[in-house]
């Protein structure tokens, strides 16, 4: 815990300068743009003006080149990835919306050209992409496979004779499904498919072919079919679309080709051998997407909680026996709904930030190891899927503190609910996510293996791995000698855990567990069981292996980060900030730490002792750390939320 004397609040503008860290004007430049665009535009109007303004805020941000901060220069962007995700998670603070047609645009369809294209593509479409002169769609999920995209069942088959690829939906459950921009505005796809050449028996594997959807007047090209998805929970002014293509041709250019090629004859070739690999190295080269979408749910519960917490220090309810109404946040229950939620959310911040310079490392290298790129991935794949369950659940939380003032649409949790729902399946679906995560880690981030293959990840953890993951796990217990320090039985059980016994245990969950479904999969394939029926019957325990793992990175990223900040008075307010996420997340699975011997009873006791000291204690900070979200009131946009009003519902 930390000792050093906190002042009675932080300096909102030290703390805002923290927050926003190194790209500190973009995030401000974008603030200022969200406020000159009048977000109130958006209000009360019908799905298709909605969808009009939409694409009319996005050409304005294309001209104003906040959106063009990853690509290239020479194509008037900036080659700068964590400032273009800077830019795009401070977007998240106003009209989702907004934020999905940037997404799609300049990030899924942009970002599929950049990355999966070569420089005939990039000179073709990516000026077009910038200024949204070629509003454009990314077709990768289907009807019938959406999270398996491996196993799509587009075609796109080459005609060696018209040097064409025919792009094909060869049933309905192969149509495209969900595709922003390709309702009324998409002029172009990306549309993966499955690769066939005449020199094959099958499928080359799914690959990436641009296709024209509509002419310049709007008209949907021969043999491209396009349905409305309709209304949604939210994102009214997303236009998603549903697409089938019949026997549809483009030229042998159409295909994205980076990683693989196919010659005028009709000879495929790739410089990756294995299919598999190919795939997921093809994928790999997108999960800027994951990382985007888990850095705007972040945006979307900074919104949520800069409306509760102000609400609270300005709502009172019930009298003290001094004859004085109690504000809502001096409750101690309030406090419990709010405060780790806020913890939290610094927390999750502090990682998004570690993982964006991870990222931004990794497309500045000529060549990024096998191993360095499976970790990011999961670290990716982890982060967004954890970001995105907290923000529905801090929507949640936040619209109850708020009682029937937070259901007034008004006060925007409507919006911000509906809206921010789909985060928790776009860009994948978040427990395929983390089966993702526990695969990476059961088999030590091994290239060789497909992101969901189970198969291959309960063999090689029923042979090798099972060995490399428990002498992993035990040098590493070893080394963390601090843990034993909170084991039952100690004198000591009432001393309140440091910094270094949080994370150690962190830490030691994360290994136990992931020792254990370990051992529960060879056990299974020992016992004469199919290795499919083994995987099934251990999916939930690889999960939680999964969770426990990104649990511990976002604690350590945010210790790390609180660390370095070079303020000690700000960093004394953070200090105390971090022991309360910590602590609450040790409290919330403290019946897992009984079962294992790591908590005694008094000592859990002790954390939930401190937990509440520490309510107390951030409860005087809880409005500059709102505050310093810097999340402007014209973007905000909710009464009961805005940092200039003095409440109009405080009471006498």
């Amino acid at each position: 815990m930390s000792t050093v004397a906190v002042g009675p609040i932080p300096d909102v503008e030290a703390l805002r300068r923290w927050l926003d860290g190194e790209h500190r004007e973009i995030r401000e430049l974008v603030r200022e743009q969200l406020v000159s665009m009048d977000l109130s535009q958006a209000d009360g109007i019908s799905r298709e003006e909605y969808r009009e303004l939409c694409l009319r805020w996005a050409t304005e941000l294309g001209k104003s080149g906040r959106t063009a901060l990853g690509f290239p220069r020479r194509y008037g962007g900036e080659g700068n990835v964590a400032a273009s995700i800077a830019s795009f998670e401070t977007l998240g603070h106003g009209d989702l919306s907004l934020l999905v047609k940037v997404g799609v645009q300049f990030g899924l369809f942009g970002g599929a050209i950049l990355q999966l294209g070569t420089e005939r593509h990039h000179e073709q479409y990516l000026r077009g992409v910038i200024d949204v002169s070629i509003p454009g769609c990314f077709a990768m999920s289907e009807s019938a496979h959406g999270s398996d995209v491996q196993n799509v069942h587009t075609t796109a088959t080459y005609d060696a004779q018209t040097r064409e690829f025919v792009v094909h939906t060869p049933h309905d459950g192969a149509h495209k499904e969900w595709i922003g921009n390709a309702a009324a505005h998409g002029r172009q796809a990306v549309v993966f498919a499955q690769l066939l050449t005449p020199d094959a028996e099958e499928s080359h594997g799914v690959h990436a072919v641009v296709v024209p959807i509509r002419d310049e007047d709007g008209t949907p090209m021969p043999g491209v079919r396009i349905e409305d998805c309709g209304d949604k929970m939210g994102l009214q002014g997303v236009d998603n679309g549903r697409l089938w293509f019949d026997q549809v041709r483009v030229p042998r250019e159409a295909l994205l080709d980076r990683f693989a090629s196919v010659s005028e004859d009709g000879i495929y070739s790739s410089p990756i051998e294995n299919p598999d690999r190919r795939f997921f190295t093809m994928l790999g080269t997108l999960v800027q997407g994951r990382v985007s979408v888990g850095g705007a749910a972040i945006s979307v519960s900074k919104n949520a909680l800069s409306i509760a917490v102000r609400h609270a220090e300005r709502r009172r309810q019930f009298t003290a026996p001094s004859g004085e109404e109690i504000l809502l946040l001096d409750y101690r229950t309030h406090q419990r709904r709010l405060l780790p939620l806020l913890a939290r959310t610094y927390a999750l911040h502090a990682a998004q930030e570690q993982l964006v310079v991870a990222l931004d490392r990794a497309f500045g290298a000529d060549d990024v190891g096998d191993l360095a790129r499976r970790e990011l991935e999961a670290h990716a794949a982890g982060l967004k899927a954890l970001s995105s369950w907290h923000a529905t659940a801090t929507v949640q939380a936040c619209r109850e503190a708020c009682g029937g003032l937070g259901y007034l649409t008004e006060n925007r949790f409507a919006s911000l609910k509906g809206d921010s729902e789909i985060f928790t399946t776009f860009e994948g679906d978040n427990t395929v996510l983390l089966q993702l995560v526990g695969k990476s880690l059961l088999t030590g981030y091994r290239h060789q293996f497909g992101d969901l293959d189970p198969l291959g990840m309960v063999g090689f953890v029923a042979g090798q791995a099972l060995t490399e993951v428990l002498e992993k796990t035990a040098v590493r217990q070893i080394a963390q000698t601090l843990v034993d320090r909170v084991v039952p039985g100690r004198d000591d059980d009432d001393r309140e855990l440091d910094r270094a016994e949080q994370l150690g245990l962190l830490r030691y969950r994360s290994e136990r567990v992931l020792a254990s479904v370990a051992r529960r999969l060879k056990r299974g394939i020992d016992e004469g069981h199919e290795q499919f029926e083994v995987f099934r019957a251990c999916q939930d325990h690889v999960l939680a292996a999964a969770r426990a793992y990104i649990e511990s990175v976002i604690g350590e990223a945010f210790a790390l980060r609180v660390s370095r900040c070079e303020d000690p008075v700000l960093r004394a307010h953070l200090e105390r900030l971090c022991d309360l996420h910590l602590l609450c997340t040790i409290e919330d699975d403290r019946a897992w730490f009984l079962e294992h011997g790591r908590l005694s009873p008094s000592r859990s006791k002790t954390i939930t002792r401190a937990v509440n000291r520490l309510l107390n204690e951030v409860r005087g900070d809880a409005g500059a750390f709102v505050d310093a979200f810097a999340i402007p009131d014209q973007v905000l946009r909710a009464p009961i939320g805005l940092k200039d009003q003095q409440g109009r519902v405080s009471g006498p």
